[in-house]
């Protein structure tokens, strides 16, 4: 009985913030269009214009025999699904200047509950933002891979609540919105261009390819690459375990940084 009366009020808070994040967003509807533009921007633009320059034969050897396109539709999927997540936490912040976290840390509710449905809501929208572009993306392409759909959005997934908890985390010791930004673009920009995002990483120097491993969005890449053309650098099983462990361990230090949060 006492764990039942633990249980269902944490999944009651939980499902309360997964609830309200997603309500949040569909609300701002500049916010809505800004997320699906940019992954669309660059999949016309950087995708387009480059399947020109790669069509020749030299193009398709280092692609593994597919079109840019192709290689690029899980990539910029998971780049929606990365920048999504990730910046999600700011929204930490700014519950923060308007009086909400108050309400938040006062509430009778476990503040790993609350941290966790916010991450949860966060996750589900941008893997919503990272279906829809991938849809997009290959329909662009003219190839769709059915049987590895699950892998893929399993990949999605666990990118996105690892991405979303880090943001988080962030955002609960970040004292405004100007220093979450700057800590974020100093970490997102690095972590985009190493996982092999839109450019395949196994022409990439070795100094590259190493630090490209303490990177969580290379194994997500890897992931939906190897899901939808089969075109992953390792196991696609290993890119799960791996991912599946940093959810965890995300999970967890949102947590521990929510609990230390301050209204100051």
């Amino acid at each position: 009985m006492a764990r039942e009366g633990f249980v269902t009020p944490f999944l009651t808070a939980v499902g309360t913030m997964c609830y309200r994040q997603v309500k949040r967003f569909l609300r701002m509807r500049s916010r809505v269009v800004m997320s699906f533009l940019r992954p669309m921007m660059w999949l016309l633009f950087f995708g387009l214009g480059w399947s020109a320059a790669l069509r020749g034969r030299p193009g398709q050897e280092i692609l593994g025999g597919i079109s840019y396109l192709e290689f690029l539709a899980p990539g910029v999927a998971m780049m929606a699904v990365f920048f999504s997540s990730f910046f999600a936490g700011t929204s930490v912040i700014w519950d923060r200047e308007f009086g909400f976290l108050k309400e938040l840390l006062v509430a009778p509710a476990s503040r790993r509950a609350v941290i966790l449905g916010r991450a949860l809501g966060d996750a589900l929208l941008a893997l919503l933002q990272g279906v829809i572009t991938f849809a997009v993306a290959s329909a662009l392409a003219g190839r769709l891979n059915i049987p590895g759909l699950p892998v893929l959005l399993l990949a999605m997934f666990l990118t996105a609540i690892t991405y979303a908890c880090l943001g988080s985390a962030v955002g609960s010791v970040v004292g405004s919105v100007e220093s979450f930004q700057l800590i974020n673009m100093s970490l997102a920009l690095p972590m985009f261009f190493l996982s092999g995002t839109v450019v395949p990483l196994h022409t990439a120097p070795g100094w590259m390819k190493m630090a490209s491993l303490v990177v969580p969005l290379t194994y997500g890449v890897d992931a939906a690459r190897s899901a939808s053309c089969g075109l992953g650098l390792m196991p696609m099983w290993l890119d799960l375990a791996v991912l599946s462990c940093l959810a965890l361990l995300s999970v967890l230090l949102a947590a521990k940084a929510f609990e230390r949060a301050t209204l100051a």
